[in-house]
């Protein structure tokens, strides 16, 4: 299905069953399709609505736009479109930063977060060279292949995954390759962070190199007052695609008393 968010198309891949709600935002570079083993795990015990967003997947690409505002207007608006009360949000890397300052504004229907190797609030302590280089990462098949296996995947991914995240990597504007190294995961949101009020899990590879679990206990946990964090042992920055029974189960174990509490 597709919805329209600040006059944007956005894709959005939604069970429409009868249960309680999980929505995912995926990481930079992926796409609903990132979330599809966690999904099948927690189906039926769950609606699941899984976002393209904007500049991937099958959503609408712009030539601006991706500013983490405008990231979370998208979602928090699909949100209120869908009438969903209670849901839970649950953002990977980028898709948790988003998370982050949409569960800051305290929106209705909201019942927790799920932040699963979140961007932290905070500034991505990465140099300016280096975050230049990330522009280019998803150009080819070849850098994208060397991107997965060198830095996002701590374990071998299956073929047709990582047939997927060439994909989707090719797929997405330019202008979102570029937003989110250059500006996006530069914004600070440290004091919306501390506004966050619902329980929050924080899921962490032990060997994601990206978002480690020891810059997420600090810049994070630290500012979420009901947050807590689990560590995936031996996983990576792709826990999605590396261990994702793990992390259904951990999702399904959070979601359940807090969904149950609100009916």
């Amino acid at each position: 299905m597709s919805n329209l968010s600040n006059a944007v198309k956005l894709h959005v891949e939604d069970s429409r069953i009868n249960a309680p709600a999980l929505v995912f935002l995926h990481y930079w570079g992926g796409s609903s399709r990132t979330w599809r083993h966690v999904i099948d795990a927690l189906t039926p015990d769950f609606r699941t609505i899984a976002v393209d967003q904007r500049g991937w997947g099958r959503s609408d690409k712009r030539l601006d736009g991706y500013t983490l505002t405008t990231l979370a207007d998208d979602a928090q608006n699909l949100m209120e479109s869908l009438d969903l009360d209670p849901y839970i949000l649950v953002g990977h890397s980028m898709g948790g930063k988003v998370a982050q300052l949409l569960g800051s504004r305290h929106p209705a229907g909201l019942a927790g977060l799920v932040l699963v190797a979140p961007s932290p609030p905070s500034p991505m302590n990465v140099p300016l060279v280096v975050r230049q280089g990330m522009v280019n990462a998803y150009d080819s098949r070849e850098s994208i292949l060397a991107t997965v296996q060198h830095v996002l995947a701590a374990n071998p991914l299956q073929p047709g995954d990582l047939e997927t995240i060439v994909q989707d990597s090719l797929q997405g504007a330019p202008a979102a390759k570029a937003a989110w190294p250059l500006k996006a995961s530069q914004e600070n949101i440290s004091e919306q962070a501390t506004m966050i009020r619902v329980p929050t899990l924080v899921i962490s590879g032990e060997k994601d190199q990206v978002d480690p679990p020891a810059v997420l206990q600090h810049e994070l946990i630290t500012r979420i007052a009901h947050a807590n964090m689990h560590i995936l042992p031996g996983i990576g920055h792709l826990s999605p695609l590396e261990a994702p029974g793990d992390l259904a189960e951990l999702i399904r174990d959070f979601a359940k008393p807090l969904v149950a509490a609100t009916c």
